[in-house]
């Protein structure tokens, strides 16, 4: 396999689609894949998936067919550290937290959405068979499972705070979805996602074809 500390952080951001393509060849039974159907199938450079692929294959492209899908599926994961199972909470019960605490696609990539947590005892209770509990349990909960990344689906004024419970409970990685930048110490990483601002760039490449 390629050296993984030589791989930017653009090319691993890539790896996840890379891998739900390859997944979904898989399904249907494709044995061999090639660069090039993989960027057209994702609108991305034949040459660039090359490079990608290069640096986390265990095995060279076959000429005339490619990857094998399943040894290349198996390599991007192990890359992603998704043979390593991980636990995550939401904080944030509401509409989008439930819907996160709901969707079951994190188990594809090795992440296990254990529960979520909310302020308000009225959220209190399951979402699709998983547990909603009060702030107040977070701490335990996040011990006993070993939890160190968190989603945040919290409003912005309550976002600092749910940041600090995370952290008070030995969380280090966080997923903010609140539209406000948060205060961490140093060891703490934050990745800030905005739907209003993907959705607005969304809207205007839209509108930029037409």
């Amino acid at each position: 396999m390629g050296n993984a500390e030589n791989v930017s952080k653009a090319t691993a951001s890539r790896m996840p689609a890379y891998l739900r393509y390859l997944k979904g060849e898989a399904g249907k039974g494709v044995g061999y894949v090639s660069s090039s159907a993989i960027a057209t199938a994702l609108g991305v450079s034949a040459v660039g998936v090359r490079k990608d692929l290069a640096l986390v294959s265990s095995l060279p492209g076959k000429p005339r067919l490619g990857f094998e899908v399943v040894r290349l599926i198996e390599d991007i994961e192990k890359f992603l550290g998704y043979h390593r199972w991980a636990n995550a909470v939401i904080i944030g019960a509401g509409g989008l937290g439930r819907a996160i605490l709901a969707y079951e696609g994190f188990e594809n990539y090795g992440i296990h959405v254990i529960a979520a947590f909310d302020a308000s005892p009225a959220k209190v209770g399951s979402v699709g068979g998983k547990p909603v509990y009060p702030m107040d349990r977070l701490a335990d909960i996040a011990a006993r499972h070993l939890v160190k990344t968190a989603i945040l689906t919290v409003p912005r004024g309550a976002a600092q705070e749910a940041c600090d419970a995370a952290i008070a409970a030995g969380i280090t990685a966080i997923l903010n979805f609140a539209p406000v930048y948060l205060n961490v110490p140093d060891g703490v990483t934050v990745q800030y996602e905005d739907l209003a601002v993907s959705l607005a760039a969304l809207c205007g490449a839209g509108t930029e074809d037409r």
